[in-house]
Order: C-alpha cells, then structure tokens, then sequence
C-alpha cells in the first residue's frame, strides 16, 4: 500500500490532459515534407527534457523555499543575470532576451517566472490576512518590479505582462482591497503614458497603433495582426486540414511555430480544432487549482493559483494577440508554441506542484487510510 501512496503523487489527469496540446503543436510545426522538420525535430527532444524535469521535480521537498535567505539568494542572482543579459545578450527579434549557449540558447525570465511564483507565495502566505494595508502591496509589488523593469529593458513586453499578470492574480487572491486596486489602475495608467513618450522603442509604438488601427501599415507593422485574422478567420468550422494552411505553410503568418502557433492550428482545425484547444487548457488549469486547493498551507495554495495564472495569462495574452484582440507581443502558447526554455519551465512549474501534492492534506489523508489498511490485514 505504501508503495501506491509513493506513485501517487502525479496527478495522472493534469498530466495526461497536457500531451493533446503537445500534439497539436507538433502536428502545427510537422512540415509534411514541405520545408525543414527543424523545428519540430528539436521540440521532440525539448519535450522529453522537460517531462524528465517533470517527474525528476516531483520527487522534492519544495518547503525549503519558505526559508526567506533561499528566496533572497535567488532572486538577487536572477536580477544579476538580467542585468549581464542587458550588455551580452543575444538580440532576437529586437530584444537582448537570450544567453546563446552554442547548441541551445536560455531565455531566464522563463524560470524567473516560477521564482517570482515562489516569492509571492512566500509573501502573502503569512500577510494575505494583513493584506489591506498598502505596504504588503508595495512590496511584493517591488519583488516583481525590479525584474519586470529589467525584462522591460531588453525590451521584452510581452514577458512584462507576463509577470505583472501573475502579481496581480496573486494578490487579488490574496484579497487586495478595491480602493487599492483602483489606485493600482490609475499608477499603471501614469506609468503607461509617461512610457508611451519616454520609454517605448518606435517598434512597440508601431504595434499598439496598429493594433488599433491594422491597416495603417497592412506591409510593415500591421503585416502579421492581419495575417494571424486571416489565418484563423479562414479556417472556418473544421479547417482546411492538416498540412493545408496555406497563411502558416507558405510563410505568409510569420513565427507561426512560436508567436502565431495559434493561428497556424486553427487554420488547420478550424473552429472545433480551437475548442480542443480550450477544453484541454480548462482540464490543466483546473487540475493545477484543485492540487492547489489541497495544498498543506497557504504557500503551497498560493504557488499553484500563481502556476494556474502563470498558464492563463500565458493563454489569454497570446491568442488575444492572434485573434486581433491584443497588441502583438510576442508571447508564447504553453505546450503549443516552440521554445525549450518555455517548455521546460511549464513541466519544472507542474513538477513543483507535484512535488507538494507529496505532502498535500490529499496526500496525509491516503497516508493514513494506507496506514489502517496495512494494520487490519496484518
């Protein structure tokens, strides 16, 4: 019986529910014998890597990151290394966001993500009762300014999102008050227009504009917001079939196995195609909040409703910005989009979470109940 309680602590549904998702992304970057297997060929292996990370994960004590000294220690090495990313960085698509390995290249505010997640967590899992003073708001809101600012300057937007979006699903969690986050709203409204003249690189300006207005600049910057509508628009109630997207396969949907790998499905599977992908997601995200909710405290519940957003900002923020609802930004698909960095830290992040479903109130419970089964038979 204890060897069942060993093996019990994957959640078996939530890890099943990722590999159609997988699939889809793999079958989206397949070329059919039309171009390079390139991407998919290495989105294969970075897929083993990260369910090795998975597994691997899921057998620690993750309770060691509710010592402050350990969140400290990292969080001033990640802001070390964003800053050398700054100066050495390896520019892609505009921003310095890569340190180039040789083989591979590591993009580090994808695991800043899950240590952002942690410090949060950390955070509010003593003071979310003392949350309606301003200071417990300030200052984890410092936690992820810092790294956000830097990430900012590279500049990556779309990772910014990313982080704001996971603080501030946490500490509405955690029970923000509406005064607060109306003044929240109104600093986040001056910090944006005073970017708009000061800080926003000509790109970035060119994106939100067109955003608003796509045909502005139907070649240049409003090119690929109108090629990822037409994509997913023409893909109509079933698609028109695998290997057929003629906007993705033809090259005319740019970074359509990463930024756009949204479109690039839909215009295969059409409208019931993105319903698979929307169920599947509801099946992770729900899985990750009832292994949250079973947490053995407040740190763990909160680290996965942080994971759980870290998902869903991820999934709202890019197929915002295919569908035509959202500035392009550059953010990826979790599972869909090509990326080993991205990759692994979903699994690293998932991993966690089992690691402390090992020890969840769900997990002491079958402990116990294995415990009595053993000593009545015995």
């Amino acid at each position: 019986m204890r060897a069942i309680y060993k093996n019990a602590s994957i959640d078996w549904v939530l890890f099943i529910a990722t590999l159609p998702l997988l699939a889809a992304g793999l079958i989206s970057m397949r070329s059919f014998g039309l171009e390079s297997d390139y991407y998919f060929t290495r989105q294969v292996y970075w897929i083993i890597f990260s369910m090795f990370l998975f597994f691997s994960f899921s057998f620690v004590d993750w309770r060691i990151f509710k010592k402050t000294e350990v969140l400290v220690v990292l969080f001033l090495v990640a802001n070390f290394f964003l800053m050398i990313l700054l100066v050495t960085g390896k520019v892609t698509k505009g921003a310095a966001s890569w340190f180039d390995l040789g083989l591979f290249s590591i993009e580090p505010v994808d695991p800043l993500k899950i240590l952002i997640i942690f410090i949060l967590a950390k955070y509010f899992s003593r003071r979310h009762i003392e949350i309606a003073n301003i200071r417990h708001i300030i200052i984890p809101g410092l936690y992820v300014g810092i790294p956000t600012f830097l990430v900012f300057l590279q500049p990556d937007f779309g990772s910014a999102i990313i982080l704001f979006l996971i603080w501030l699903a946490m500490i509405m969690v955690a029970g923000i008050s509406k005064r607060h986050l109306i003044a929240i709203v109104l600093i986040l409204t001056t910090l944006l227009s005073i970017s708009w003249f000061f800080a926003f690189e000509p790109y970035q300006k060119d994106r939100i504009l067109t955003f608003l207005n796509p045909a502005r600049d139907a070649r240049g910057a409003g090119y690929n917001a109108l090629q990822s509508t037409i994509a997913v628009g023409s893909g109509g109630m079933f698609g028109k079939g695998i290997g057929f997207g003629s906007q993705s396969r033809l090259e005319f949907l740019p970074e359509h196995q990463t930024d756009f790998i949204f479109a690039a499905f839909v215009e295969e599977w059409g409208f019931v195609g993105a319903m698979f992908v929307f169920i599947f997601y509801a099946i992770v995200v729900w899985r990750v909040l009832k292994n949250a909710y079973l947490g053995q405290s407040n740190f763990e519940t909160l680290f996965g409703i942080g994971v759980a957003s870290f998902l869903a900002a991820h999934f709202f923020v890019h197929i915002g910005m295919n569908i035509g609802l959202l500035p392009i930004t550059g953010t990826t698909l979790p599972f869909l989009s090509y990326g080993g960095s991205h990759m692994a830290t979903v699994y690293m992040s998932l991993g966690i979470l089992m690691g402390m479903r090992r020890y969840s109130r769900h997990a002491r419970s079958e402990e116990i109940e294995a415990e009595y089964l053993e000593s009545k038979f015995d």
